[in-house]
């Protein structure tokens, strides 16, 4: 029983609590300082009709215009209609290739708004724009697609000003597709509302249709109340500054954040919800937390030490994480809501039976906490220059694993992926090491240069140029620059163009800025080239340095001479002439580095500008060659043979051996053949 005293301290405790929590509510949605342009704020009320998938939300949208071009509408996507029936652009784009038969009518999705406004502010009328709205078609001229809405405006929009729209609409939230959708009672909602597209600074709306799982928009401030049923775990971009218990049974979620692009949730009932801080010296403190699915709740540890790992090195390499939060999102078995990005909030992915050689979830929460640096922070165009992100992402994340993890081992999993077994003797390369995987005469390297416009690839393109190949160039940028000048690089990038749009050009120009050379040709080839580097050893020749063999002249006189040892010449005074060639293969050129070693186990290191079909190294010494090595260090990450980059000399009774052997594997290769045709 409570003492009047005791009543009266619980009584004055929980009143400085309701006072206190509702002054940090307030702090929190009164605008900080911009980080950002906040070009397009959003405030929104959405319900969740759980029983129908049903989202029903009114948008308040905030758009400035920021050019010197004024416009007379205004163009939105609606993604959710690229799974409105099977005549969308994307469900034809030959990027989807499910077996559509065994979709059910509730599976598909759309994204019907009802009604459109512009609100009494800013100079503007109150006034029902609904009527003015069409669907375009700026990308294929697809007349059933309807992912791009316009709307034309009662007046213009002039540089400077700002215009406010309320917007109702309702989405059928689908069966997943392209990471967003439900399964069972497990929601990840993504691209989920109205989104405005981004008004150029030449003049022209930049709002592609759903084509790609990539998107682009601008910076803005998102206070979002999110209704679900009561009892359901909420996550979503920003923090959660407010809770309402509702007579219907349902709950209301109110979620905070300034100076971000998009906005994506997650709910369930059945989300564990664990939170840890980080914090490292020189670097400000981050609040992580981490929505775990029960089966993987074994995995807690894990998903924080990987978010710690990125936090850690990306703040360190590149620049503070300006937030003080995060959202790590495990994602529900078969949801298809794994491995995607959002801003302070993103989804990883693992397995029941998990090892740690396996880097699962490792690989993916790393990578994915990395795209909040380049793609959320930094916010290219990714639907246009994909690689901006996920190349600078790949390289990151990559590096961060070789930083703080053991090196790559084989892993493989049996009984239709159940049972993994790992083979710890059995490293293997990082997508960094090299370009070998790539390696034939129909390199899909050689397709597209990366600097093709990303949603314009031809097929298998766009990951192999907008991750490894991206990547490796700046692997073999770092290896040409060194570590601390590419680190600079990277450190200047992000903290000249957080929170803009930057493009291709923008990044070489730090290159040559902070580097201080001009890398035009290094660029002009691995990017704006689909030529490919193969450098590597040709031919090796090493023979005892004998007398002339055939006629010399002596004292006046023409002597034949059989080129033979002088008689009691011993080995030890014997030299050796030795030449060994490299050759460049491939159409791009790079410097590379020609290292010949030899059995005394001296060796010599020559440069070589690689400009050349091949070039020539001639040696006298008193042992043969025995071991030749082009690019020796594997600076070219992007030699797509690595293979043929270094030649051993190999003793004559090995070589018998090895001939026999062969022919023998030959032998047996064809008797093989021949039973198994008349089997």
């Amino acid at each position: 029983m409570l003492t009047r005293r005791k009543y009266c301290s619980l009584f004055s405790f929980v009143l400085f609590f309701a006072v206190f929590t509702g002054q940090t509510m307030a702090q929190n949605t009164q605008e900080s300082e911009p980080l950002s342009p906040r070009i397009a704020n959003y405030t929104m009320e959405v319900r969740l009709d759980a029983g129908n998938r049903l989202l029903n939300g009114t948008e308040t949208l905030t758009w400035r215009n920021t050019t010197s071009y004024s416009t007379e509408e205004l163009q939105f996507h609606l993604y959710y209609n690229a799974w409105c029936n099977d005549k969308s652009s994307y469900l034809n784009s030959g990027r989807f290739s499910r077996n559509l038969s065994d979709y059910k009518e509730n599976d598909w999705a759309y994204c019907d708004v009802r009604s459109i406004k512009v609100l009494e502010k800013y100079d503007f009328q109150e006034s029902d724009i609904t009527a003015a709205m069409d669907f375009i078609q700026p990308d294929d001229g697809n007349e059933h697609d309807r992912t791009v809405m316009r709307v034309s405006l009662p007046g213009r929009v002039l540089p400077g000003d700002t215009i406010s729209l309320e917007i109702q609409w309702e989405s059928k939230v689908p069966r997943t597709f392209s990471r967003t959708g439900v399964r069972s009672d497990y929601y990840f909602l993504a691209q989920w509302f109205p989104k405005i597209g981004v008004f150029e600074p030449d003049g022209r709306w930049n709002c592609h249709q759903f084509i790609q799982t990539e998107f682009y928009a601008d910076f803005g401030n998102y206070d979002v109340k999110l209704t679900v049923p009561a009892g359901w775990i909420v996550g979503a971009t920003g923090r959660e500054i407010n809770r309402q218990d509702n007579d219907d049974g349902t709950m209301t979620h109110q979620y905070y954040q300034e100076d971000v692009h998009d906005f994506a949730w997650v709910t369930s009932p059945y989300l564990i919800v664990d939170t840890l801080r980080f914090e490292e010296p020189d670097l400000p403190a981050v609040d992580m937390h981490l929505l775990l699915m029960p089966d993987h709740k074994n995995k807690k540890d894990r998903y924080f030490s990987s978010t710690w790992s990125a936090l850690k090195n990306y703040g360190t390499w590149f620049g503070a994480y300006p937030y003080d939060h995060v959202t790590i999102v495990d994602p529900a078995y078969q949801s298809g809501s794994g491995g995607m990005e959002y801003p302070t909030f993103f989804t990883g992915g693992t397995r029941w039976l998990s090892p740690v050689e396996s880097r699962s979830p490792e690989s993916v929460t790393i990578h994915e906490f990395g795209h909040g640096y380049w793609y959320g922070i930094v916010a290219n165009n990714e639907f246009e220059h994909a690689w901006l992100d996920e190349g600078l992402n790949t390289y990151s994340h990559i590096r961060t694993l070789q930083t703080d993890y053991p090196p790559l081992v084989l892993t493989r999993r049996y009984f239709e992926g159940f049972v993994p077994v790992v083979f710890s003797s059995v490293h293997i390369a990082d997508r960094l090491d090299g370009a070998d995987q790539y390696y034939g005469f129909q390199s899909i390297l050689k397709r597209d240069p990366i600097a093709t416009v990303s949603y314009k690839y031809g097929p298998g393109s766009y990951s192999a140029n907008s991750y490894n190949k991206a990547a490796m160039m700046l692997r073999t940028l770092e290896n040409y620059l060194g570590w601390e000048t590419f680190q600079k690089i990277m450190s200047t990038f992000y903290d000249r163009w957080k929170f803009m749009h930057p493009n291709p050009g923008n990044f070489f120009v730090v290159v040559n800025e902070v580097s201080g050379q001009d890398m035009s040709w290094f660029f002009d080839q691995a990017y704006y080239s689909s030529n490919v580097f193969d450098y590597a050893v040709g031919e090796v020749i090493s023979k005892p340095v004998q007398e002339p063999f055939g006629y010399v002249e002596q004292e006046g006189e023409l002597i034949f001479q059989k080129g033979k040892r002088s008689p009691g010449e011993s080995d030890a005074t014997q030299m050796y002439k030795s030449t060994v060639f490299a050759r460049r293969w491939g159409e791009a050129t790079f410097p590379v580095e020609v290292k010949t070693t030899f059995a005394s186990g001296d060796s010599v290191l020559e440069y070589w500008d690689g400009k050349d079909r091949w070039v020539r190294f001639d040696y006298v010494r008193s042992s043969r060659v025995e071991k030749v090595e082009v690019d020796p260090e594997h600076k070219l990450v992007l030699d797509f043979n690595y293979t043929n980059n270094s030649w051993v000399s190999e003793p004559k009774a090995k070589a018998a051996s090895y001939k026999w052997v062969s022919k023998w594997m030959i032998w047996l290769q064809s008797l093989m053949e021949f039973f198994a045709f008349f089997s």
